[in-house]
């Protein structure tokens, strides 16, 4: 169930990444287009706006169809609200986010995006790493 899912939930991702850069010759980072959800005219950015309404709903819908087990946050809300801001300086300072990056810009073979991914990988084995064998 869960390769059906994960073969099914990629397949989604691959035909949205590619429907909006053929359709509508943007590229599908989602930082970037909640950063630009604002820009004026707003005339120009409607998509934008369905775009994170979809964000949100999915969830909900998915939801529906397979149940979520419930999860428990343990972390305090000002460590949330930091991760939060501190992905989003990431985020600007790299151009970009792992979904703008990862799945765009290396289907793109954007150098740029090459450089980036391999980063956030890395970073992420060493954060693990850290937290399993020196932290705790």
């Amino acid at each position: 169930m869960i390769i059906t899912q994960s073969l099914i939930g990629g397949s989604v991702i691959g035909i949205a990444v590619s429907l909006l850069l053929l359709l509508n010759g943007k590229v599908l980072g989602v930082s970037g287009i909640l950063g630009g959800l604002f820009n004026l005219p707003f005339s120009k950015n409607y998509w934008r706006l369905f775009f994170v309404i979809g964000l949100l709903i999915s969830p909900f819908i998915y939801n529906v169809f397979y149940p979520i087990p419930s999860v428990e946050i343990t972390s305090n809300n000002l460590m949330i609200v930091m991760g939060g801001l501190l992905v989003g300086f990431g985020s600007r300072l790299g151009s970009g986010c792992t979904s703008g990056h990862g799945v765009c810009g290396v289907a793109r073979l954007s150098v740029r995006s090459l450089i980036a991914t391999t980063t956030f990988i890395l970073f992420g084995v060493l954060t693990v790493y850290v937290m399993q064998k020196v932290l705790i």
